[in-house]
């Protein structure tokens, strides 16, 4: 991975950053998603929803650098070539959850066996954070499948200097005919915009309807 620095004097977002940074303004967007060709092929395949939705999630941030956008360590603003996810795993026996990452490549099935292995590792720890060190470079993705939900809010409280979406999906519900997955967006407004709320939303829905090409 690399970390490519944003020249922030000759940078086009230059005065929407500086306004919505001092303001730290962040806002987030729930959507439904139709995942009904997704679940059907995933079935075909044997395969697991949560890998999927990690895997589509990664895929669509990776393709804009707004989404990409973050300070580093050393408090340099820039983006990173690549994100990593970083997602939670529920243990049923203690209720309690951990976070864990794993790589992502362009081919799904190489995917969900490394995911497979982590879950067999390090679920069942006790701890929040067992896979060490996380990537700097990581984006929250996180998933709450006991209850759906038409909006949802995710406060972090150095949010001033966070600049990566959180993404948190729910549980699903079918409705005509269809399965609708709610999948919420929380990004900084110093940037990304609506727009970009948009497009990615727009995304995760084409990578769903077209699942028949990765899956």
């Amino acid at each position: 991975m690399t970390f490519t620095l944003i020249d922030q004097k000759h940078w086009h977002r230059k005065e929407y950053f500086e306004h919505y940074l001092q303001q730290q303004t962040t806002f987030s967007m729930t959507n439904n998603i139709t995942i009904t060709s997704l679940i059907e092929n995933l079935k075909d395949k044997k395969y697991k929803f949560y890998p999927a939705f990690i895997y589509m999630v990664t895929k669509v941030v990776n393709s804009h650098k707004e989404f990409r956008t973050n300070f580093n360590a050393e408090g340099e603003l820039g983006y990173w070539s690549e994100i990593c996810p970083a997602y939670t795993i529920f243990d049923g026996r203690s209720h309690t959850f951990s976070c864990i990452w794993t790589p992502v490549s362009d081919d799904f099935a190489s995917f969900q066996a490394r995911y497979l292995k982590d879950i067999e590792i390090y679920n069942g720890t006790g701890r929040l954070f067992p896979k060490k060190p996380m990537p700097e470079n990581h984006i929250p993705i996180s998933m709450v499948p006991w209850s759906s939900f038409t909006a949802f809010n995710l406060n972090i409280g150095t949010g001033r200097d966070y600049l990566l979406p959180i993404i948190t999906a729910g549980k699903y519900s079918y409705e005509d005919d269809e399965v609708l997955l709610p999948v919420s967006l929380q990004i900084h407004h110093a940037v990304c915009d609506g727009y970009h709320a948009g497009v990615f939303m727009n995304e995760l829905q084409a990578l769903a309807d077209n699942s028949g090409d990765w899956v």
